[in-house]
C-alpha cells in the first residue's frame, strides 16, 4: 500500500495563527542523561500544523472534537485546485481537498488565501459533502469575524480540515485516511493525514 503523506510536520518552525501558541517541545528524561528512557514534553495549539476544527471551535455548546464522527475523516476524496473548481458541476462529491496555494507548508504564515462562498459550500452540502479539507489555515479568510463557511459546514453536519500539504498532490480521487486525535472536550485535534490513489 502507497501512502502519500499530507500532514504538515509539527516543530518549533511550523507557523502558527498569529497570536496562538506556537508548538515547543523539549525532554523530561533523557538516556544520554542516565535516564532508561528518552521522554519528550511539548505545548502546541490544537491549530497548529495539519488539524481538524470541532464544531466547538466556532460556538459555545457544540460537539467538542471527541465527538465528532470518524466516518467523514476516512473514504474517497477528490483533490482539486481552486482555479479547477468549475470542473465539478454537479458531480456529487462526498469529501473534497482544495489546493489554494496558500499554505503554511513553504514555513511562513501567509498573508491571504482564497475561500469558497456560502452559496457554493451550500450547494455542495446538497450534494452530499461531509469533509470540506484546504491547504490554508482556515476555510474562512484570515480576517473574518463571523466564520460563515465554519458555520454553515458545521451546520450542515460537515466536517473541516485545515493545514493539509497538498504542494504535490495532482487532482484526482484518491483514498484519504485524517483521523483528528481524540482530545477529550477540546475545540480541534492533530490529525495525520494520507492519501493513496484509487487505481
Amino acid at each position: 500500500m502507497t501512502l502519500r503523506d499530507i500532514s504538515i510536520a509539527l516543530s518549533p518552525a511550523t507557523p502558527e495563527w498569529p497570536g496562538d501558541t506556537r508548538f515547543s517541545c523539549g525532554w523530561t528524561w533523557q538516556m544520554a542523561a542516565g535516564a532508561s528512557v528518552n521522554v519528550s514534553a511539548y505545548t502546541t495549539s490544537p491549530h497548529v500544523g495539519t488539524h481538524a476544527d470541532a464544531p466547538l471551535h466556532v460556538r459555545d455548546g457544540w460537539p467538542a472534537v471527541d465527538a465528532m464522527p470518524l466516518a467523514p475523516f476516512a473514504g474517497a476524496a477528490r483533490v482539486l485546485g481552486v482555479e479547477s473548481l468549475a470542473a465539478l458541476g454537479e458531480q456529487r462529491v462526498e469529501r473534497l481537498l482544495l489546493r489554494t496555494g496558500c499554505s503554511i507548508a513553504g514555513g511562513s504564515f501567509p498573508e491571504a488565501w482564497p475561500t469558497l462562498p456560502v452559496d457554493l459550500v451550500r450547494a455542495l452540502l446538497a450534494r452530499g459533502l461531509i469533509l470540506l479539507g484546504v491547504d490554508a489555515p482556515s476555510v474562512d479568510e484570515r480576517d473574518s469575524k463571523t466564520l460563515a463557511v465554519h458555520h454553515c459546514l458545521f451546520e450542515g453536519g460537515a466536517c473541516i480540515l485545515e493545514n493539509l500539504d497538498l504542494r504535490d498532490v495532482a487532482d484526482g480521487t484518491y483514498d484519504l485516511i485524517a483521523l483528528p486525535v481524540k482530545l477529550a472536550g477540546l475545540d480541534a485535534a492533530p490529525v495525520r493525514a494520507a492519501l493513496r490513489p484509487l487505481s
